[in-house]
């Protein structure tokens, strides 16, 4: 399972990222929103956990757009 971490606090992505992969998932992580939607665009995502106030863009304009793309991936905010 492939998951992607919208975090801007790296503190808080990197010890989410640690436990997601100890449980053997594959997590990469951006800090803001505007990477977020790019990686959502470019990668077939099962999760995304996605940070409602980043940098850029926040995370409810985030999915909004990739609604919009018909990026359908299940968010967890």
């Amino acid at each position: 399972m492939r998951i992607l971490i919208a975090e801007d606090e790296i503190s808080i992505a990197k010890a989410v990222k640690v436990v997601l992969e100890k449980n053997k998932y594959s997590v990469d992580m951006v800090h803001n929103g505007t990477d977020a939607l790019d990686y959502m665009r470019q990668l077939n995502y099962d999760a995304v956990i996605l940070d409602i106030m980043m940098d850029g863009m926040d995370g409810i304009e985030v999915i909004m757009k990739a609604r919009a793309e018909r990026i359908t991936t299940p968010v967890l905010f």
